[in-house]
């Protein structure tokens, strides 16, 4: 492949974040399948981040967005770029836009425009808009943030911060990919550092495991591990302040990769690992993927050189050729219509079983005996699918409603000496190593430099091995398109890789389809409100204590308003102040991780809000208030502003005798 020197030039780079925090009240949470597990409230605020890539000797760019979000669909994809095309033409498109997620379960859902994905409480546009917006406003914020810099790869190592969960499909692999992950785990942590002026101010980290640390019995939303070891570098380490600072001087982002079968519950049950409480596990989880990419940084890290470049195309999955270069049995197979097996109703043991109780992982008898007998009748759908236990039919189930999605984007980013592999679904690590090798051989590169961006602009489920997908665990039977998926994507990983190695194009082909006529809102408008009898907006309906001592929790509840009137996007519906002796000083909001921010209806459309604050176990003795905003709706009247202050509490250190 030609080369540019690149000893004397630099690369242009800009980097941005922005909030994309959905509804915080009422919203089906998306990820563990629970019709009962809604949003009431926020731990910590979802962001996206940005990040662009330019070649300035060629004028070629990718755009990398990385979100704390459940997962990418095409709705939030294509809306995205219909709004940057408005915005900057041509300069950023389908082929060379990157969103990835980073797989959160505990955000709000309803922003699919598939029918699968908004089962609980339908499709909400508040939140929709959220998301679009505040991924255009971080990619506007990166545009303008475009300048030159130095981009440097380094690779590692993190154990403790993944598990297994499907072990038993894993160990079906041959010994080629078992032996290239002795622990059953993809340990390879990347971090790509952006320096200017010789300082470094941004990091893109990759590792594979889980966005489960909370369970799904937590509804407050959360950006999870990964969102904990964003915030941490941020905000603790860099001090970055999300109501202040735009144009941070600073942004860390922690992407995805292929961790279909990885966990970090490490005990192996939901909430568990390293401790039994899922908050502290969040932290824990977060933090040990920060010190491995802060450790990384610190420490001698080359500077790459090479060019940017991209390939995508968009393919029918449903209806692939796979030829026996790829099939592993020296046949040429065929994908199937999209299928969701009995086990995957199930869901994952390890991180949080569904709301189906009366499903398995593994085998489930009644269903595998009626495919069995539907197998017996159609050849092809046998090849395809068996021994899937076929519970959801999904290609049957499109012809009425656009339920999952059968036209998929896939996509392969060079970004200099490191090549992103754009999958949009939950990739294992055996059947990521596969594909990483299909693109390192194609490309002739190091192996490490290949890397599985997995969650990214759509969504179609799992990608397991052929030889896992016969274990039909939770993975196998999310596995839609059948036993040759995964040989599937090789075939077309291989032909992105070939065409990005020769400089030459890719056929073109039709896109998923935009559905978002299709779709009506749900009824999602929260009604008028009203405060509880007897009291206003904003008073205070539960004291803080007089006294506290350093590390313990502060509590306050407030007559409120439904948080769903005003999403407060890009600022905070609580403030946690101290006074300095000459004026209060805000020392956290509700996108910092020592504070919670509950909502719970009251009798006759009341809403009490309770603002918990774990105050830091240094923090300084002195005054200190909790402040409440909020918008209430009247009948008949837009939202008007409320706000409410605590009474001041005073903090005492440890050695304070009370």
């Amino acid at each position: 492949m030609p080369e540019t020197n690149y000893s004397t030039d630099r690369h242009l780079v800009g980097r941005a974040i922005a909030d994309i925090t959905g509804e915080p009240a009422e919203a089906g949470m998306l990820g563990y399948g629970r019709a009962d597990q809604k949003t009431t409230g926020i731990h910590l605020r979802l962001r996206a981040r940005a990040f662009v890539f330019a070649d300035p000797l060629v004028e070629r760019r990718v755009l990398l967005v990385v979100t704390e979000l459940p997962l990418i669909f095409s709705s939030i994809t294509q809306e995205v770029l219909r709004r940057l095309a408005q915005r900057f033409g041509d300069t950023y498109t389908e082929s060379n836009v990157m969103i990835t997620a980073t797989h959160t379960h505990c955000g709000p859902g309803g922003y699919a425009h598939h029918r699968l994905y908004n089962h609980s409480g339908g499709f909400r546009p508040r939140t929709f808009a959220a998301i679009v917006d505040g991924i255009v406003e971080a990619v506007e914020r990166a545009h303008a943030d475009t300048a030159p810099a130095t981009l440097r790869l380094i690779h590692g190592e993190l154990h403790e911060a993944s598990v297994n969960r499907s072990r038993a499909a894993f160990d079906l692999n041959p010994d080629e990919d078992k032996d290239f992950f002795p622990e059953a785990i993809d340990p390879q942590t990347t971090l790509l550092r952006i320096d200017r002026d010789g300082e470094p101010v941004g990091a893109v980290n990759w590792f594979a495991t889980h966005g489960t640390s909370m369970t799904n019995r937590n509804t407050l939303i959360s950006g999870d591990n990964k969102g904990y070891a964003a915030y941490h570098w941020e905000r603790v380490v860099e001090g970055v302040n999300y109501l202040v600072d735009p144009d941070p001087d600073f942004v860390a982002a922690f992407a995805q990769t292929n961790s279909g079968d990885m966990s970090p519950n490490l005990d192996g049950k939901p909430g568990h690992g390293p401790t039994g409480d899922e908050c502290e596990n969040t932290r824990l989880l977060g933090l040990r993927q920060y010190e491995a990419a802060a450790k990384l940084a610190a420490g001698y890290m080359p500077r790459m050189a090479g060019i940017i470049d991209y390939r995508f195309l968009h393919v029918d999955l449903s209806a692939v050729t796979v030829s026996e270069e790829f099939t592993g049995d020296g046949r040429e197979h065929r994908t199937g219509r999209p299928a969701g097996g009995a086990a995957a109703f199930a869901g994952a043991g390890y991180d949080g079983p569904t709301q189906w109780k009366t499903f398995r992982e593994g085998r489930n008898p009644g269903w595998d005996f009626l495919s069995r007998m539907t197998y017996l009748f159609a050849p092809r759908l046998r090849d395809a699918q068996a021994p899937k236990a076929i519970v959801a039919p999904g290609g049957l189930l499109n012809r009425s409603k656009p339920y999952v999605q059968e036209i998929v984007p896939v996509q392969l980013f060079r970004i200099a000496e490191l090549y992103l592999l754009g999958i949009p679904g939950e990739v294992t690590i055996a059947a990521g190593l596969r594909l990483r090798r299909t693109v390192a051989a194609a490309l002739g590169v190091e192996l490490a430099n290949v890397l599985i961006a997995g969650y990214s602009n759509a969504y179609f489920h799992y990608v397991t091995t052929p030889e896992e997908y016969t274990a039909q665990r939770y993975e196998g039977a999310s596995t839609l398109f059948g036993r040759w998926q995964l040989p599937a994507l090789q075939q077309i990983a291989a032909q992105l890789a070939t065409a990005l190695h020769d400089e030459s194009t890719v056929p073109s082909a039709p896109a998923a389809p935009d559905l978002s006529e299709l779709w009506q809102s749900a009824k999602t408008e929260p009604p008028p409100d009203f405060p509880p009898v007897g009291q206003n907006f904003g008073d205070v309906l539960t004291e803080p204590a007089p006294e506290y001592r350093a590390g313990e929790r502060v509590s306050v509840e407030f007559a409120g308003a439904h948080p769903n009137h005003d999403l407060h996007r890009g600022s905070t519906y609580l403030m946690v102040q101290r006074y300095n002796g000459e004026r209060w000083r805000t020392i956290a909001d509700d996108g910092d991780w020592e504070t919670t921010f509950e909502w719970t209806a009251g009798p006759a459309q009341s809403s009490r809000i309770t603002i918990g604050w774990h105050s830091p176990a240094d923090a300084a003795p002195g005054s200190y208030r909790i402040r409440y905003f909020g918008d209430a709706v009247k009948p008949g009247s837009d939202p008007v502003p409320i706000s409410g202050t605590s009474p001041e509490f005073r903090i005492h250190d440890e050695d304070h005798d009370t």
